[in-house]
């Protein structure tokens, strides 16, 4: 099986947009990805985008010939990918898969979402849909409402509490203060965390990720070929995915997501390594429990120990295993399809030695978790300097 690494990186700031398009939005980070890696477009030979909800969000469909046409790579097989929140990883990982198959040398894989052109009921309607209609959207079961439920659940079985998971908050805010790219650059204190409001009890307003527009775009290559672009490709040494029962009622327990332990698995096996390998991650910390749940089944901590492990620093900057140095969800942004080429792009960033301020010391492995909707996609995917 032929290695594939990443050659170049480009990236929007996340947040509320108002004078960008999708299209323009695509355009910037393409654009940077494309001077990062020092090619040509017509070196490019696909690209693979992912988005979630562009048709109900903004009317656009189609978004794989758009991102091609918007980066001028015409008549280039372009691919759209759809996962939920997952969207941009399984963008990147079939990519992967087609490198590695043979069938292309480089690829352009993007993602995209603009959130901020309906209300925010609207938003929360298009998001509902990666989660089960009809048994959780259409009985008012948003995902607030989703997470909730395994935000109480997980406190109820193992003492997790309110503060711990605004510890999570805190943290990633904190994180956030030196990525130039994030929605949020201002740091809480618990106080105000806890003071925020519920949204869905437990979790309050500052333990949930924020509505985001934003794109990101990455160019990948077979890894012999990228030795001699680039002079530090980062290596995609393992990469998996798992898929869960859509509806919360299907999953045999609420304290976490199966999911994310399968995926894991796949990629630490093909990359040869344990988890205690790994140097630092980008988890998808799509609320303050979610990041708690991730680093339990990831392994990082046994499963119970994720909220203690927050409150005791473990997942900080110079903790044991720095957890999402980017900022995360939470302060970096949610632009749900470009989340995942995202967390890519920081996980290059790093391994290249350019976070500048964020810059986890002597980072040789790093991970990416992306999950869609409350679980029922996840891609893990493992990186290293080739």
């Amino acid at each position: 099986m032929r290695s594939v690494s990443i050659i170049g990186v480009g990236l929007t700031k996340f947040g509320e947009i108002w004078d960008k398009s999708l299209r323009e939005l695509v355009a910037e980070a393409g654009i940077k990805a494309v001077a990062d890696a020092g090619v040509e477009g017509k070196e490019i030979e696909a690209v693979y985008g992912g988005t979630m909800a562009s048709g109900r969000l903004i009317g656009q469909e189609h978004i794989g010939a758009l991102i091609a046409d918007q980066l001028g790579l015409n008549p280039i097989p372009a691919h759209r990918m759809e996962a939920a929140c997952a969207s941009g990883s399984v963008a990147l990982r079939n990519a992967m898969l087609a490198i590695q198959a043979g069938e292309h040398d480089v690829i352009a894989v993007g993602g995209v979402e603009k959130m901020t052109e309906v209300d925010t009921a609207e938003v929360g309607f298009a998001l509902g849909g990666a989660g089960d209609q009809e048994t959780e959207l259409f009985h008012g079961a948003t995902f607030p409402a989703l997470y909730g439920l395994m935000a109480r659940r997980h406190m109820e079985e193992f003492g997790t509490t309110e503060e711990q998971m605004a510890q999570v908050a805190i943290k990633n805010h904190k994180n956030g203060m030196n990525n130039p790219s994030a929605q949020f650059h201002k740091e809480f204190t618990i106080e105000q965390v806890m003071n925020s409001g519920y949204v869905a009890s437990p979790l309050k307003l500052l333990d949930c990720s924020p509505i985001s527009d934003g794109a990101a775009v990455v160019i990948i290559a077979e890894t012999e070929k990228a030795k001699k672009m680039v002079e530090q490709p980062i290596e995609i040494i393992g990469s998996g995915q798992a898929s869960a029962s859509l509806a919360l009622t299907g999953r045999s327990n609420l304290t976490g997501i199966e999911a994310t332990g399968i995926a894991a698995k796949k990629a630490l096996d093909q990359a040869k390594l344990e988890i205690k390998n790994v140097d630092f991650a980008e988890v998808h910390d799509c609320f303050t429990i979610a990041e708690i749940m991730a680093i339990e089944d990831l392994g990082f901590f046994k499963k119970g120990e994720g909220g203690k492990a927050s409150e005791q620093g473990k997942t900080a900057m110079d903790g044991e295993i720095p957890i999402n140095p980017s900022g995360g969800l939470k302060a970096k942004g949610h632009p749900v399809g470009a989340t995942g080429v995202a967390q890519a792009i920081e996980v290059t960033e790093q391994l290249r030695g350019n976070a500048d301020k964020r810059q986890v010391k002597d980072a040789e492995i790093g991970l990416t978790h992306n999950v869609g909707g409350s679980g029922a996609t996840v891609v893990v995917n493992l990186y290293k300097r080739a």
